[in-house]
């Protein structure tokens, strides 16, 4: 499964045109009607714009083609925030003396529209325009589950994977690290993940060894297979190499004053080697459990105790948050968070 964001920098107003034109191409060849292209050209260019206007260094619109067909568009930044963004929206508020359009005009196009922001803390924006839908499409499934996913900078692949499959109450998802970056880590990732899917509904421990007998001959990969049981309120979960997690529990004051637990691997590389013995973990879960579970282009150390009420945005802004905030640069990005809604 293909989760891979394409990144757009903006850091000067010069990108700004080829930016908008490569976006426009790629919602054109994803299918979007000629009127779709135009609502999201308007989000692109104010985004473009606020950017531009209120971080000293820009800052980068991540976007991909989501399972259920809208093009998601981020829009990430490290300026100064804003104290009242519910202000913001409103039409005709601006603090540089434009006409106060932006953020208002971002919200009308979206399908979908959320935005994450304070003093201090720099602002991300998220909007999805689905493609032949005058709406939201209504939610089938109780599960969130969203992706980050950036190549190493100057990579064209990214080294790191995702698969997930649903039925129910069940659901069951991979996070993969193929060994190194480029072609041949995509490769094994894919692989890793497609082998995944052929037999999910295993306990994670067992599609684990599965995995690691299918991808022999590939460069190994590093993976945390998780499996959420709504009927059984429970979360199970088991991982070989350097895959992290941590899971909140949300309940009562949010993720900045509550204590998480660590997810936690067994040593080892999958199509190379993996202990003998794995067993596979469990935690109880419910809806007031968040999980995120990432790669190691991400830090270990993340801390999202200074971002007040994070928990309450949409999953897509929490694992863009720990993107934009914990990334090394040094290698392939992947942050998976997941929820349930009741």
């Amino acid at each position: 499964m293909d989760v891979k964001h394409q990144r757009f920098l903006l850091t000067d107003r010069s990108f700004a045109n080829i930016v908008k034109r490569d976006i426009t191409r790629m919602a054109e060849s994803y299918g979007f009607s000629p009127t779709e292209v135009g609502r999201i050209n308007i989000v692109v260019s104010e985004m473009a714009s606020n950017l531009l206007k209120h971080s000293p260094t820009g800052g980068e619109l991540l976007v991909k083609f989501t399972p259920d067909n809208a093009i998601e568009i981020l829009c990430l930044d490290n300026g100064p925030g804003m104290k009242d963004p519910q202000r913001m929206l409103a039409d005709g508020t601006s603090t540089t003396g434009t006409a106060g359009e932006g953020l208002g005009a971002i919200m009308r196009q979206s399908h979908t529209f959320d935005m994450y922001t304070f003093v201090g803390g720099g602002t991300v924006i998220l909007s999805r325009i689905y493609k032949g839908q005058t709406e939201v499409p209504k939610r089938k499934s109780p599960f969130e589950v969203a992706t980050v996913a950036i190549p190493k900078p100057n990579e064209q692949f990214c080294g790191d994977g995702f698969g997930i499959a649903e039925k129910g109450k069940q659901c069951y998802f991979i996070v993969l690290d193929g060994l190194g970056h480029g072609a041949a880590a995509n490769e094994a990732s894919n692989e890793a993940a497609a082998a995944f899917l052929v037999n999910h509904t295993l306990n994670p421990a067992d599609n684990l060894r599965q995995i690691h007998n299918t991808i022999r001959k590939t460069r190994g990969a590093v993976g945390t297979i998780v499996h959420i049981n709504l009927a059984q309120n429970m979360l199970s979960y088991c991982g070989i190499g350097n895959i992290a997690g941590r899971l909140f529990n949300i309940e009562g004051p949010g993720i900045q004053n509550t204590a998480s637990k660590n997810i936690i691997a067994y040593n080892g590389i999958l199509g190379h080697n993996i202990p003998s013995t794995l067993n596979t973990q469990t935690h109880e879960w419910n809806n007031y459990k968040l999980l995120i579970l990432h790669s190691d282009g991400i830090k270990t150390r993340w801390d999202l105790s200074k971002y007040p009420n994070l928990h309450r945005h949409d999953c897509s802004i929490i694992a863009a948050i720990v993107y934009r905030d914990f990334r090394r640069d040094t290698d392939d990005s992947l942050v998976v968070v997941a929820r349930t809604k009741s």
